[in-house]
Order: structure tokens, then C-alpha cells, then sequence
């Protein structure tokens, strides 16, 4: 997955409403430094600086979801306690989050702390409740999952063992995603997973497919192994896959080989909630109508970012786009930006005191006539960003069979020419929401427009901020169309 495809696939994860059913967890951190030793017992003393809390288990699983772009609706339960109030605070200052959270009264919320030293963990300690949640409880649970459902489109069971997920609400959950035709990924835990046979997906880690299978799960074929073994016990769950840290993820799918995804060397600060970044990101990709392949290796991704970081720690879209690109510094498709990071871009130029320019198009099958507009466009402008219009659009524009090359192709393509120095897609008809946040100093098309005809296509914006509209020459002879219709001739 390069630059470009994973750029792609993050601007189709915005916006995806996923349904994220868990155990509520409160982390709570304690940082400090340790210096000595303690004279009551052989074990360091830590000088408390700071405390944080954060959401944990499903929480955190929603963090991860908002933090990527998209829209949790998260169903879950809490205490009638101090740390359920905190909960239930958390949540509701997450952005774009909806929640619908069920008050068990008598039942402690669950609580890890984690008590850190120079960004390593010295000990964590939980604080569970008894027992799984009551008869009444589980049926009023099951119906907000049913209801939540209905607006989703792809959902995550994030099983922490805390008592919440039980079999019954497993089985409802399955019923309510197939019943409105999502797809569900379950983050399991404990033994039997046949209740959550039905789900789309499961991820296990190789710790917990090793306990489910019984077999070890070191070497490939151990995995292989294991994974057939739990997959032969399923019978309506279509896709296993394993994370094995530093081995990287391994999936099977129902009737298909075993394959194996290697991860990159990465530095490893903190595992915590690793697995919770994982699954939001497996989630989302499937969600945005990703297959497999590409939500494995972009699930890989965002799990290297987050465990350099320290606590149960998010990642963002525009950090996944940076971090792949510096993995090929000479890739030209780092020029291919999500619009956050473009923005950023533009900013930096502007502080240098560089003149930005702007076109825009579909560049279909890039032809000598495109070449020719993006260098005299470049002429009048230090920078030149180029908008290009996504698949649908193109599709709106152009009709059926159109386009020809997806938005990936025309993206790297167009990121390899010299005259272009950011592309940056787009899903509008018009390029004015993109002209509007990116705000060009000059703004260039064919003559085969007029300023006029500019105007409602963000030439109103640019002129509004005091931008120029240029018109430039095309070459006669060259467009997407003719060439096209040449090619059904022959």
C-alpha cells in the first residue's frame, strides 16, 4: 500500500458510522519519575507528577474511530459510580461521538491504572466487577444494539471480559448486523468462540488463538495450524485474523490459503490499546468498501504508529500519510495529500512567501493536452495544487464507464509530473469546498471556460479573497473523450 492508496482509502473512512458495542474501561495513568528506592521494601518509588484519565477497552476503541475521522455510536454499560460518571463525561466530550450508555445500578465500572516511569510502565492494576450483567440488563442491552444498528455501516465487538459482552448480547449483536446487511468485527476474548460465530470477522491475537485453538502459534505453520483449526469449529464467519506484534498479521479466509503480512521494524514504547487501534482500523477500512488486503495492511499501519506512542494512544490520518511517505522519501506520490495535511502544506509555503496555483480535473488518461495546462499553470505560480475529482464523481460527470483509471492511478500519475507539486482528490462536482479551505492565490483552467462560467465553480471564491482567475491556451486535438471513442473504433 502506498501513498496514494492509503491516502485514498482514509478520504473514503470520513464520515463512516460505526456501531462500536463494549466493556467500558477507565484508564487511569499515573506518571512520575523514579529515582530510589523505597526502604519499606526492594521496589523503586515513584514520584507522582501527573494523572490522566482516558477511555479504555471500547473507549478507547471509539477514541480511535473519531481520531481517524469517522463517527463512533458507541453502545455500552456503566456503574453507578464516581468512575462511571467519569465515563460517561469522556464520552460525552468526544466529538462526533453518539452514545447510548445503560446505568447498571450496583455494578462498579471497571478501572486499570497504570503507573508510568520514563514512559515505561512500572505496574497496572484493575479493578473489575463481579460477575456478568443481569437478565433485565442484557435484554435492554440488546435492544439499544438493535437500534443503533440501523444507523451504522459496519460495526465492532470489542469483548474485555468485563461482563458485558455476554453470549446473549453476542448473538444479538450478530442478529442486528446481519439483520440491516453490515458487516461485524469482533475483538474477542476468553475461550468458545462460537459465540460470535455470524460475525463477518475475528481477531485474535496469537496469545488468545492460541488459547482458543490449543495449539502453539509461533512459527507460520503453527498459525496456520491454529487459525484452520478454530475456523473448522465456525460456521458462518467468513475471516480469521491473527496479530502476532513483530510477525506481523496473518489472515484465513473461508475457503482460501493462509497469507501472511510482515510489519516493518518499529519501535515499541507502549502496547496498550494496540489492539483496539487495530480493529477500529480493520473496521473502518471494510466499512469504506476496502477488501481484506488493504484493510490488513492499513490496520499493520496504524498499530506500528501507535505503540511508539505512550498510553492508550490514538493515530490520526494525516500521521498515517506521513508516516508511509518517509518510509519512500523518493516516492513522488507523496506529493498525493487528505486535505488537512494539504492545508498544513500551503501554510508553509505561504510562510516562505511562495504563490500558490491551483487547477483541477479528472485526468482520466493523462494526454499532451493536460501536460500543457499543468505547466503553464505552473508557470504562474510558485506551488501548483492539483484537485482531482474521485471515482463517483467522475462517474456523475462523465457517465457510466467513467473513469477509466480509479483515483489512485490518476493521483500517482499526476504526482509523478515535475509542474505538479500537491494533488489533493476530491468527491463534490466542483472543486469550491477544496478552493475555499485551500484559498490559491491564482486559480487556472483551459479557454475553453470563461471567468463567467468560473464563477460558480469556486472562481467566486477566489475572487471574493482577492485571487486571480487565469485562462490558458489548450492544445488542440487532445482530449479524454476523443481518445476514448478513437480506441471503440479500432
Amino acid at each position: 500500500m502506498d501513498v496514494a492508496e492509503l491516502s485514498q482509502l482514509l478520504d473514503r473512512i470520513r464520515g463512516v458510522r460505526v456501531l462500536c458495542v463494549g466493556d467500558l474501561v477507565l484508564d487511569q495513568f499515573v506518571y512520575g519519575d523514579t529515582r530510589r528506592v523505597s526502604r519499606e521494601a526492594p521496589v523503586p518509588v515513584l514520584d507522582e507528577k501527573r494523572r490522566e484519565l482516558i477511555l479504555g477497552a471500547a473507549g478507547n476503541v471509539v477514541r480511535n474511530v473519531g481520531a481517524l475521522g469517522a463517527r463512533p455510536i458507541l453502545v455500552s454499560v456503566v456503574g453507578d459510580d464516581p468512575e462511571g460518571q467519569a465515563v460517561s463525561r469522556l464520552v460525552n466530550a468526544e466529538p462526533d461521538t453518539e452514545a447510548d450508555l445503560l446505568t447498571v445500578h450496583g455494578r462498579s465500572t471497571p478501572v486499570k491504572t497504570r503507573y508510568v516511569s520514563n514512559g515505561q510502565q512500572l505496574l497496572c492494576i484493575d479493578r473489575d466487577p463481579p460477575g456478568v450483567i443481569g437478565v433485565q440488563d442484557i435484554a435492554a442491552l440488546a435492544g439499544m444494539i438493535a437500534a443503533a444498528a440501523k444507523e451504522a455501516d459496519v460495526a465492532i465487538l470489542s469483548d474485555y471480559g468485563r461482563g458485558v459482552i455476554t453470549p446473549e448480547i453476542c448473538r444479538g449483536a450478530v442478529a442486528a448486523c446481519a439483520g440491516v446487511g453490515i458487516r461485524l468485527a469482533v475483538d474477542p476474548r476468553g475461550r468458545d468462540y462460537s459465540r460470535y460465530d455470524g460475525a463477518f470477522l475475528i481477531k485474535p491475537n496469537a496469545l488468545e488463538l492460541a488459547e482458543e485453538s490449543g495449539l502453539p502459534t509461533e512459527t507460520d505453520a503453527e498459525v496456520e495450524a491454529a487459525l484452520n483449526k478454530v475456523m473448522d469449529g465456525l460456521k458462518q464467519t467468513e475471516v480469521l485474523i491473527v496479530t502476532r506484534s513483530a510477525k506481523g498479521i496473518s489472515v484465513l479466509e473461508r475457503g482460501k490459503p493462509v497469507r501472511h503480512l510482515r510489519s516493518r521494524p518499529r519501535a515499541v514504547y507502549d502496547v496498550s490499546g494496540a489492539g483496539d487501534t487495530t480493529i477500529a482500523m480493520l473496521a473502518l477500512a471494510l466499512g469504506a468498501g476496502a477488501g481484506i488486503e488493504a484493510a490488513m495492511q492499513a490496520a499493520d499501519r496504524a498499530a506500528g504508529l501507535v505503540v511508539g506512542k505512550v498510553g492508550t494512544a490514538t493515530v490520526r490520518p494525516d500521521e498515517l500519510v506521513e508516516a508511509e511517505r518517509a518510509q519512500a522519501p523518493h516516492d513522488p506520490s507523496g506529493k498525493i495529500q487528505l486535505l488537512a495535511a494539504a492545508r498544513e502544506r500551503v501554510a508553509r509555503w505561504r510562510a516562505h512567501g511562495l504563490r500558490v496555483g491551483f487547477t483541477n480535473g479528472c485526468f482520466d488518461i493523462l494526454h499532451p493536452g493536460h501536460v500543457s495546462l499543468l505547466r503553464q499553470a505552473r508557470a504562474m505560480c510558485d506551488r501548483l495544487i492539483v484537485g482531482v475529482n474521485d471515482d463517483a464523481s467522475v462517474k456523475r460527470l462523465k457517465g457510466d464507464g467513467r473513469p477509466v483509471n480509479d483515483l489512485g492511478a490518476r493521483a500517482r500519475v499526476l504526482a509523478s509530473l515535475e509542474a505538479v507539486d500537491c494533488v489533493v482528490g476530491f468527491s463534490e462536482d466542483t472543486p469550491v469546498k477544496l478552493i475555499e479551505a485551500l484559498t490559491p492565490e491564482v486559480y487556472v483552467k483551459g479557454a475553453d471556460y470563461t471567468v463567467e462560467t468560473l464563477r460558480p465553480l469556486g472562481g467566486d471564491a477566489v475572487l471574493a479573497y482577492g485571487g486571480d482567475i487565469r485562462l490558458v491556451p489548450l492544445e488542440e486535438g487532445h482530449s479524454t473523450s476523443g481518445i476514448i471513442a478513437r480506441l471503440s473504433e479500432t
